[in-house]
């Protein structure tokens, strides 16, 4: 497997990213897409990518450095999702310990994520990851 780091601007964010991504965020347009990573970069997002032995790309995450009172330095991960095709061949295991080590090296004190209250076959690979759940995640949709 083949972990990368995708730049801005680079073609594999619409052309291989994307179609992983949308497994876990369907809601998202190329348009949509471009547009959150063109306003997100500003605020440290960036994009990982996971690719098999034949070139594919089997798993995504969307993750930034965040400065916060709580923790002090974490990396959030907004996405984390392995292609459907791929799930329990380890791609979600080293797209974490990929970003784990990102975490290190900025003096990061957490690696955090969140995740949805029904997705409880993520919840029990993140318990295998020896993540905990730490906090509540409240949210009010607005408009």
């Amino acid at each position: 497997m083949k972990i990368i780091d995708l730049e801005p601007g680079d073609a594999r964010l619409t052309t291989d990213l994307l179609p992983v991504l949308l497994e876990l965020r369907p809601h998202l347009t190329e348009e949509l897409f471009l547009a959150v990573l063109a306003e997100g970069r500003g605020q440290g997002l960036r994009f990982t990518a996971a690719y098999d032995a034949d070139g594919a790309c089997v798993g995504a995450a969307g993750w930034r450095i965040v400065a916060t009172t709580s923790v002090v330095r974490k990396l959030y991960v907004d996405d984390l999702v392995t292609s459907a095709t791929a799930r329990s061949t380890g791609v979600g295991h080293a797209l974490l310990a990929h970003l784990e080590q990102h975490a290190l090296d900025a003096r990061c004190t957490t690696l955090a994520l969140d995740s949805g209250t029904q997705r409880t076959d993520a919840h029990r690979f993140y318990f295998r990851e020896r993540m905990a759940v730490t906090a509540f995640s409240f949210d009010k949709p607005l408009g």
